[in-house]
């Protein structure tokens, strides 16, 4: 045999090969679009994994977002009311420098029990007083400046020198900045 007719040969072998076994060709196919099928099932599940991932991650940054301001509003709740008690606790202050000078006692008993019962009841909803004396130093975050004097000692210079009115906190909130005079 010729080198040509071998391949001849093998040509036609290869041809018959097909045309006697077509299912050969076909399951090769289909195990490819089995397996390229397969790979897309397995692409959309990962997809649907990190959607569902992506879902469950916000809802529980929802929840915590959720929860942290219900607390923080728990806490502030009765913020405006204890601002509109404020100047009422001031007369009450008022009223017990002037009682003080009038010989009245029991008067002045009568009104301190009161004053004292109100002040104690604000204080359990969360009311502190900003402790703020003669002397301490002036902070623009805490205090409210709403005047400066000529210090009447070198000491006092950037200092304060008088509390004009009250501060209140209410938890960690500042609700009421106390107003000083402040030494130059």
């Amino acid at each position: 045999m010729s080198k040509k007719s071998k391949v001849e040969d093998m040509e036609g072998f290869s041809e018959e090969a097909q045309t006697v076994n077509p299912e050969l060709n076909d399951e090769n196919m289909n195990g490819a679009e089995e397996i390229s099928e397969e790979e897309g099932l397995r692409e959309e599940l990962a997809k649907e994994k990190d959607k569902f991932l992506r879902l469950f991650a916000e809802f529980e940054n929802f929840k915590k977002r959720t929860s942290k301001e219900r607390m923080e509003l728990f806490k502030t709740a009765g913020q405006e009311v204890m601002v509109s008690l404020l100047p009422v606790m001031d007369d009450f202050d008022r009223a017990l420098k002037e009682l003080a000078k009038s010989e009245d006692k029991e008067m002045f008993k009568g009104v301190e029990l009161i004053n004292n019962k109100f002040k104690e009841t604000l204080k359990n909803k969360g009311l502190e007083q900003i402790e703020v004396k003669e002397g301490d130093a002036f902070d623009a975050e805490v205090h409210d400046a709403i005047t400066q004097i000529p210090a009447p000692d070198k000491k006092l210079k950037g200092k304060i020198i008088d509390v004009v009115e009250k501060g209140f906190k209410l938890g960690d909130r500042i609700i009421r900045h106390p107003k000083v005079v402040v030494g130059n």
